[in-house]
């Protein structure tokens, strides 16, 4: 803990400078009383570190609002990103004129590029979305990110359910204009689980990353208060 670490520090050195002053040749002013009206400074400094301590006890752990706002951040950036994304595969398509038939005979590079490209902008949506998380959390950053990660999945397997059992209709996925491949099915099947077993580890990894980002924020504010 970073606050401890600074305490001790500042009590080790405040230690030093007694028994230089004892040596040097000084009176030791503390047989005289204290006549300052000041606390010393290691009461102040345990104080400090059994405040913080329960602090953390009563404010540490999952914060559901920072969470909730950081999934958000995290579907407010797929959305910019994947439509940029869009028109950039757009434009492409269009300068190179690629037909159908081209299209079926590179579907094994189309496919992978285009998974490449959807696991970067999920693990960047992530990683500022577990950020945001992490920067409004006071404690437990990386537990944050953990959060916006687990609400997003989620949220991604409601709306999976409620397209299985009411219907294409509630499908939420199927809603949304994304663009579809010309893949054959059997490799899709494939590349699909693929990619979505790389993009469950990738969005946890870069969520859990931002929040710890997201919460060394705190940590410099902790840094300048003990030193």
């Amino acid at each position: 803990m970073i606050v401890v670490h600074l305490i001790h520090h500042r009590e080790r050195n405040h230690t030093d400078h007694t028994d230089h002053t004892d040596h040097s040749g000084h009176a030791d002013n503390s047989t005289h009383g204290d006549h300052s009206g000041h606390r010393p400074a290691h009461v102040d400094e345990r104080a400090a570190v059994t405040g913080h301590h329960h602090a953390r006890a009563k404010f540490g752990g999952v914060n559901i609002g920072a969470a909730v706002a950081g999934w958000l951040v995290a579907i407010a950036l797929t959305v910019l990103l994947s439509s940029i994304l869009g028109a950039i595969a757009s434009a492409i398509g269009e300068a190179t004129d690629l037909t159908q038939d081209q299209a079926q005979r590179e579907a094994g590079a189309i496919g992978l590029g285009a998974a490449i490209a959807v696991l970067v902008v999920m693990m960047a949506a992530y990683y500022f979305g577990g950020y945001v998380a992490g920067r409004m959390s006071r404690f437990d950053g990386a537990r944050q990110g953990l959060t916006v990660w687990l609400i997003g999945l989620l949220v991604t397997i409601v709306a999976v359910i409620l397209g299985v059992v009411f219907g294409d209709q509630y499908n939420v996925m199927d809603r949304v204009d994304l663009p579809r491949l010309p893949i054959p099915t059997e490799t899709a099947t494939w590349g699909g689980i693929i990619t979505g077993a790389a993009l469950l580890v990738g969005t946890l990894i870069a969520a859990t990353a931002g929040g710890k980002v997201g919460h060394r924020y705190h940590d410099r504010v902790d840094e300048a208060a003990y030193r």
